[in-house]
């Protein structure tokens, strides 16, 4: 009879752990975006240089070209959405 009791004290104290932690995400803003990571994986990852230009190592086509324009077109038309 003993051991329930500790068992049902050992399962309030990590359910209050758990409770704890997930107050802790909220107030740090984990939950806060809930868009991006969505459509994160659409964007191609660019190359940064240590002063923060961008580094291109290859010479864009026609059609990368245009897949850029229409992103910076979707970003100053929805500028909330992708951060």
């Amino acid at each position: 009879m003993e051991v329930i009791f500790v068992l049902i004290l050992i399962s309030l104290a990590v359910a209050a752990g758990f409770l704890l932690a997930y107050f802790w995400a909220m107030r740090a803003g984990q939950y806060d975006d809930d868009y991006t990571p969505a459509v994160r994986m659409l964007f191609d990852d660019e190359l940064v240089r240590n002063e923060g230009e961008p580094v291109t190592d290859y010479a864009p086509g026609p059609e990368a070209r245009e897949a850029e324009e229409v992103r910076e077109k979707d970003v100053n038309e929805h500028p909330q959405r992708i951060s």
